[in-house]
């Protein structure tokens, strides 16, 4: 297009298979963009065919992206209202049987197949085409246990392959694949090993296999197919009874997955190639829990451990360490980037209204962005994490007297991971029967009378859900960190009640912060590396639109303000003045960051926001603002709360905060009472000022909110008090003082003993020379 060659087509030789290469790589959201790309430009030609085709390779995105409803909503629509030929309507309806599959919906996956193939076979050149569907046909009969089925539907989609000409080595090594997979479910794990070596042997040039089936990892490169043969074979050694053979495999597997994350730029996409990954660790994660109870071998929960660890936030993991080593071009492309798609998902929001032409723009905007940031990073490759280590987690536990808790949730159970004493132990939660009472117990922080009509109910749930969790009782550590995952996430661990009691008093009831301190992390690798905090003298920025004479007025907001300024000095926008631009243009000079506002989880396609005076502001427009400060407080409902994603969490405004840069943040978990709040923050601050760190201020200000006599047994419900939680260091934040102020005491007690030593020698030398004297 910029060249203006004439009689390109465009689309056909450059986007269309763009947008295929993207997807197999799993970049889904520059697929996306190249499909919706294309698909303007041949909606604009009236190209018919390409329009189709865009509607077809779009459906694979939504579908590969877990977005099913999308994909089958696209297909329906664009069979009952588009003009299509027969072939077209085939390979529609085989995508949509797909998504009827994953959707549950089996009889009508059958019947949209039976349509594909009666459409599809009379068409001499969609052999191709029709040799899917039967492999989509085969697969929907596994599914059902219905071997015979499957295989005959997959041998005519043999038969059909074999017709195509030009075959290529991937979609060969596919349909191995296929036959493996029958064979694995049918118990024949002969013939299935075999036609893995056969995919080996298809994709791997240099691949021999000897005594070890295994490809060399050398020989690896981002293939799907060579993953799902790997994990594949790595179920037949479990079935063999050769579990470490079975890690080998998988080891194998998370090495191409890291080549896959390191082409991928879109969070987005990110997030979803982890969940594959985190699907293949929590059945390592099972190997080794067995290979422990078996040998009792502790390095075994340990490699365990850390590969739970290599699930949690890996995608903000990731941003943070690369953006140390990020040059100013890129980092100014990755911003450009940012605001474009901001561009394209508040036109989104708009629905019917959205500009198609200025979304378009934006995604042209954007793939041309991306190409220039890909240029950038082949010249400059950052370099990779470096490993976990256990002995420093160990030793700073130990030195914090601090308790770690990381959990895994799994498909069918939760793993909890103790760290205590310097050693790991590891307990499986299964979940059936268990995940009804958990969403139950988070139910109750949906409204603020939920507790308050029922709280012997409360009582009762919340000492299960304690119990279920696995949560160690008083040891001689009073602090504990909890790394969540999951749902679990939204749930307060404060708030659960250790030892069930028939009290309607909630200041009486037995909850887990009367036995510890209670701090939250996203990984035990953000604990372990958490930057000392640096500023000596504590300066607050505060933002308070509070909204007067609107119906998003927070009354008591003013409470807080002057609190605060009670305590510390700073700048405070007020009113009109609580702009996202004075507070962008300031953050960077302060060293707590208090915004008491509104703010919105979002929902499945809203993303979560922050509301300033004169706008709103998306958790991703956060992530551009470079700051560091020692603590953001989020005093505003649902700030940690966003669409969930099992090991990276939620995508909320808190997470905004943290990839622009902050470690230690307080946020809420659901939409907190004005009056309560502003009480709450009252007490933290006061805890701060007094010389308590973050982490305990927070703890303390809960149990000074139970224990003030002010505030009616009602209002002292969990739903009131324990809805913020913290994030971050759990050092002394005056540690770095005390030290300077205990080396100047140390050192003025060295200098006054030093003089008192000089006086003392002088006053026996004068009384010795008086005698002298004397004598003479």
């Amino acid at each position: 297009q910029k060249n203006r060659f004439k009689n390109y087509d465009i689309i056909e030789y450059c986007l269309k298979p763009l947008g295929n290469l993207y997807t197999i790589l799993g970049d889904y959201v520059n697929a996306e963009n190249t499909i919706k790309q294309y698909y303007f430009i041949a909606n604009q030609q009236k190209n018919e065919p390409q329009k189709i085709a865009a509607i077809l390779n779009l459906s694979n995105v939504y579908q590969n992206t877990g977005n099913v409803y999308k994909a089958v909503d696209l297909i329906e629509k664009t069979l009952e209202t588009e003009k299509l030929t027969s072939s077209q309507k085939g390979i529609l309806l085989n995508n949509l049987g797909a998504n009827y599959i994953l959707s549950s919906k089996k009889t009508m996956a059958e019947n949209s197949f039976l349509k594909a193939i009666s459409l599809l076979k009379n068409e001499p050149t969609q052999h191709e085409n029709l040799a899917n569907t039967y492999l989509n046909f085969a697969k929907l009969k596994v599914e059902q246990n219905n071997f015979n089925d499957a295989s005959a539907y997959f041998e005519k989609a043999r038969t059909a392959f074999n017709k195509t000409q030009n075959q290529e080595p991937r979609k060969t090594a596919q349909f191995y694949y296929e036959a493996a997979f029958i064979a694995f479910k049918q118990e024949k794990y002969k013939e299935a090993g075999e036609n893995i070596k056969a995919i080996f042997k298809t994709l791997i040039p240099d691949y021999s296999p000897g005594k070890n089936v295994l490809p060399n990892q050398n020989s690896l490169y981002a293939e799907t197919i060579l993953l799902d043969a790997l994990d594949l074979e790595a179920q037949i050694y479990l079935t063999q009874n050769q579990p470490k053979m079975a890690l080998k495999s998988f080891g194998l597997s998370f090495y191409i997955e890291e080549i896959f994350q390191s082409l991928l730029v879109y969070e987005n996409s990110k997030i979803v190639t982890q969940i594959r990954n985190r699907n293949r660790i929590e059945k390592c994660i099972s190997i080794y829990h067995s290979l422990y109870e078996k040998e009792k071998n502790a390095s075994y929960l340990e490699n365990a451990f850390l590969l739970s660890e290599k699930t949690k936030s890996v995608v903000l993991k990731n941003y943070l360490h690369s953006s140390q080593t990020h040059s100013r071009e890129e980092k100014l492309i990755l911003q450009q980037l940012q605001n474009w798609n901001t561009i394209i998902v508040k036109e989104q929001q708009k629905l019917e209204l959205a500009d198609i032409s200025k979304i378009n723009e934006a995604i042209k905007k954007q793939n041309e962005l991306m190409l220039l940031l890909k240029k950038n990073q082949i010249k400059t490759d950052s370099e990779t994490n470096s490993a976990f280590d256990l002995q420093k987690l160990y030793t700073k536990l130990e030195d914090n007297k601090a308790t770690m808790i990381s959990y895994f949730f799994g498909v069918n159970g939760i793993y909890n991971f103790t760290v205590f004493n310097k050693k790991i132990t590891l307990q499986y939660i299964p979940l059936q029967g268990r995940i009804e009472n958990l969403i139950a117990f988070i139910d109750f922080f949906n409204s603020p009378n939920a507790i308050n009509d029922n709280p012997k109910h409360y009582n009762n749930l919340s000492n299960q859900i304690y119990k279920t969790l696995k949560i160690p009782s008083v040891t001689n550590h009073k602090n504990l960190i909890i790394i969540p995952d999951g749902i679990l996430s939204f749930l307060p661990f404060e708030a659960l009640v250790t030892k069930e009691s028939g009290t309607t008093n909630f200041a009486k009831m037995h909850y887990l912060l009367n036995e510890f301190n209670v701090a939250y992390n996203n990984s035990a690798s953000f604990y372990l590396n958490s930057v000392p905090f640096s500023k000596t003298k504590k300066t607050v920025l505060g933002v308070f639109p509070v909204f007067e004479k609107t119906k998003f007025a927070l009354t008591f907001s003013k409470n807080e303000l002057q609190s605060i300024q009670h305590n510390f000095e700073g700048q405070f926008f007020e009113n009109d003045n609580a702009t996202f631009l004075n507070f962008k243009n300031n953050a960077a000079n302060y060293s707590i960051l208090h915004l008491s506002t509104h703010a919105s989880s979002g929902d499945t396609e809203t993303p979560a926001s922050i509301k300033f005076y004169d706008q709103e502001i998306l958790y991703s427009e956060l992530y551009n603002l470079n700051i560091n400060p020692d603590l953001v407080v989020l005093s505003a409902c649902e700030t940690g709360i966003g669409k969930l994603y099992k090991a990276e969490g939620a995508m909320s405004v808190a997470r905004g905060f943290q990839f622009a840069g902050a470690q230690n943040l307080l946020f809420s978990l659901w939409k907190v009472n004005d009056f309560t709040t502003s009480v709450f923050m009252d007490d933290f601050y006061k805890n701060i000022k007094n010389k308590q760190s973050y982490f305990e201020a927070n703890a303390n200000a809960k149990r000074d909110f139970l224990n003030n006599p002010d505030i009616p047994n009602a209002r002292k419900s969990p739903y009131y008090w324990s809805a913020f939680v913290y994030y971050g260091s759990i050092t002394p934040t005056e540690k770095s003082s005390n030290y300077i102020l205990y080396i100047i005491s140390l050192l003025a007690v060295i200098g006054l003993f030093l003089i008192f030593n000089h006086y003392l020698k002088w006053k026996i030398f004068t009384k010795f020379s008086k005698k002298r004297n004397t004598k003479k």
